[in-house]
Formats: structure tokens, sequence, C-alpha cells
């Protein structure tokens, strides 16, 4: 008995095939005359709920924007806002920081070797200088 008892009080929601089995159930005979009745008053008093709840949503709407406006807010302050807030959040994710840890790393490893590769290049540059005018410098090297 138990069971049964536990069956028809479960709070779990229908499932697909429930939600049929109950789509296509005729409830209609086992109701009298006054259940139907009762239940169609409902019907409509829920509708006519549902149709306040919407309207009264929709003036909270309306009010919403013209406080946003008042305040100066538009769509682009609120998508500049979004985004930066967005950028804050992407940027204290552990993937982001190690991300920049390691470009930062690299970056300056190549400006290392960027700049070792200037100091080379203006030292041959140098010793060519130097080279070329020792040689004009040099009588036997001069032509006649």
């Amino acid at each position: 008995m138990e069971a049964q008892v536990q069956g028809l009080l479960e709070t779990e929601p229908l499932q697909g095939r429930d939600e049929d089995a109950v789509a296509s159930a005729d409830f209609s005979s086992m109701l009298s005359e006054e259940e139907k009745e009762e239940l169609k008053a409902e019907l409509v008093q829920l509708e006519d709920e549902i149709t306040t709840l919407r309207q009264v949503l929709s003036a909270k709407e309306r009010h919403l924007v013209e406080i946003k406006q008042k305040l100066g807010m538009n769509l682009m302050n609120e998508l500049k806002q979004n985004f930066s807030k967005s950028w804050h959040d992407m940027q204290t994710t552990t993937a982001y920081k190690k991300t920049h840890e390691t470009l930062s790393h690299a970056g300056q490893k190549a400006t290392a070797a960027f700049s070792n590769v200037g100091t080379a290049i203006s030292k041959k540059f140098g010793d060519m200088s130097y080279s070329i005018r020792h040689s004009i410098s040099m009588p036997a090297m001069r032509r006649k």
C-alpha cells in the first residue's frame, strides 16, 4: 500500500511518455458537471492572471527603460560595461594567467634574442668600418 501511495505522491516532473499518456486520457467522463464548471472557471481565472502578469511585466520593462534613460544608460554603455566585465572575468581565469605568463616570457626571450642580433650586426658593421678606414689609410694599399 505504501508503494502505491509513494507512486501517487511523486514530486518528479512528468517525462515525455507520461505527458503523452496524460494528454491522450479522457478525464471528462470521470468528472461531474459541477467539477467541470469549477475547472472551467479556474481555467478562465488562470488565463486572466497570466494576462495580468504579462501586462504588469510589460509596464515594469517600460519603467526600467525610462529609468535607464534618465541615468544615461543606453545600449552602447551597457555593451561597454558587459564587455569590460567579461574582459575582467576572462583575465582572472587560470588559463588566461598561464597563457599571459607564457607569452610574456616568450616575448622577453625574443626581445633578448633581437637585442643580441642587433648588437652582433652593429659590431660587424663597426668592424667593417674600421677595416675600410684602416685600409684606406695604409699607403701600401693605395693605388698609384
